[in-house]
């Protein structure tokens, strides 16, 4: 059985995609506090287009594929937390 097979292959990808993201809101001048709410609202965005463009999307309605979009964004930020209590405090 591979990953495809249990309908959650989207998930590591807009948690990827949002991290990228927060990473490019890092490089601006706006404050590290909406990192979560910009990730958040993109897994959001992916997780309703993923519903309709990949079959096999652990949601079928939209407020299910936007809420596990968002935790999926969100979860970019936690991945974040973890590499800096990793490392110390220190971006890479």
């Amino acid at each position: 059985m591979d990953i495809t097979e249990l309908g959650i292959a989207a998930l590591p990808a807009i948690t990827i995609i949002c991290l990228l993201v927060a990473q490019a809101a890092k490089a601006t001048a706006l404050d590290n506090k909406w990192l979560p709410v910009i990730c958040g609202a993109v897994g959001g965005a992916l997780g309703a287009l993923a519903m309709r463009i990949m079959p096999e999307y652990p949601a079928q309605d939209y407020i299910t594929a936007v809420a596990v979009g968002i935790v999926s964004g969100l979860a970019a930020t936690g991945v974040n937390q973890v590499y800096k209590q990793l490392t110390g405090g220190k971006e890479g």
